[in-house]
């Protein structure tokens, strides 16, 4: 068997690497979230755990085996907000929930070694921005990919109560929706990196003229996008206007034919954290964002120099000692081109790329083709 002559690979000349990214628009609608399936209390894609720590939402019923896992859903404060005490329900979890997120997403402080505290603003000094009541919403990597994109996450709410009708077989949200989104954040700006969690984008109310806010830049959340977490803070829900009258914290109400029964306050101090997670849940009109995924590639550019590559290996390609492409012995000689094989330093083949179709090649041209390895 003749010997195989192989091209030697310049590292600096004939190899690159490069970087893609990939977005796909990934749209959840209220529908999905807050009671496509089941009635109240027997939603069959909403999961509940036995920990009562969170409740996971699937776009089908999730015994179904064709259910895909969107995201998860909890709440929990600092134990210095005004709702952390000792009769409050599951005062303990609802705080170490706070506690764990804010000690993966933000890390510790420098000084006192201490977790540190959610904001909503950029600025982790000012304690006007607080957030020290939040709702989590933990998305899941088969819709995120590598991050959300920055600059196109939205969420919409509707801040009204929370009513039942007679038969309590469905909720209805009554009240306005109000868009909340992290459109001032982009590629180059509008971000930032803290703790371990990567870049994050401030959530502001969109007003629907443009302008984003309340005048004063109040942001109402954070959207950790390498993460793939939103974080809400209970502040969305305070100052509802009902009949002229402004009532803090009734927002969150949850009416029925006697009235109202709660509002933020009694949502995280007197309810469990799944039944607060369905008061969020049946608020959700809509949520949007774009996921990245990341493709990286190496690039080989395979070079067929003028003197080489122009015989074939092939049994068929001599009969009789003879090349059968040739028709007069002082022809050159020619071949064609249809593999390309990436070996090792010890020639042992590592990759095969195919030619879409054969390409001539003789001592009187020379080729350079472009292989891209991509994961």
């Amino acid at each position: 068997m003749p010997v195989i002559n192989y091209e030697t690979l310049n590292t600096n000349t004939d190899l690159t690497t490069t970087r893609t990214l990939l977005h796909e628009s990934i749209p959840l609608t209220g529908a999905i979230v807050s009671g496509t399936y089941g009635t109240e209390g027997s939603e069959e894609n909403i999961k509940n755990y036995t920990h009562g720590m969170f409740q996971s939402v699937y776009d089908y019923p999730y015994l179904s085996s064709s259910a895909n896992h969107i995201f998860d859903i909890t709440l929990g404060y600092h134990a210095s907000s005004p709702f952390s005490g000792s009769s409050s329900t599951q005062n303990a979890k609802k705080i170490n929930l706070y506690n764990e997120f804010a000690q993966v997403l933000l890390g510790y402080t420098g000084s006192t070694n201490t977790v540190e505290t959610f904001e909503s603003d950029l600025s982790f000094g000012d304690n006007n921005s607080l957030m020290k009541s939040c709702y989590f919403l933990s998305f899941a990597r088969l819709l995120t990919k590598d991050q959300v994109k920055k600059g196109t996450f939205a969420i919409t709410l509707n801040t009204g109560s929370w009513i039942i009708n007679n038969i309590e077989e469905k909720t209805f949200p009554k009240g306005p929706n109000t868009i909340y989104t992290d459109a001032s954040a982009s590629e180059i700006a509008g971000t930032n990196n803290k703790g371990n969690a990567g870049e994050y984008g401030v959530l502001y109310r969109n007003n629907g003229d443009g302008t984003y806010g309340d005048g004063s830049a109040a942001g109402v959340g954070v959207v950790f996008y390498q993460a793939g977490i939103v974080v809400l803070s209970s502040s969305i829900f305070d100052g509802l206007t009902t009949g002229g009258t402004t009532h803090p914290l009734n927002a969150f109400y949850r009416k029925h034919s006697n009235g109202f029964l709660q509002g933020v306050s009694g949502a995280f101090t007197g309810s469990t954290i799944s039944a607060s997670c369905d008061a969020l849940r049946h608020r959700i009109a809509n949520i949007s964002y774009n996921n990245t995924t990341e493709l990286n590639s190496t690039i080989y550019f395979c070079r067929a120099p003028a003197n080489k590559f122009n015989y074939s290996y092939n049994p068929t390609y001599t009969t009789g000692s003879k090349m059968v492409v040739k028709t007069i012995a002082a022809d050159t000689p020619v071949a064609y081109i249809t593999t390309i094989g990436l070996y090792n330093s010890s020639n042992e083949l590592m990759a095969i790329a195919k030619l879409s179709e054969p390409l001539k090649k003789d001592p009187t041209n020379e080729l350079t083709l472009r292989v891209r390895l991509d994961y």
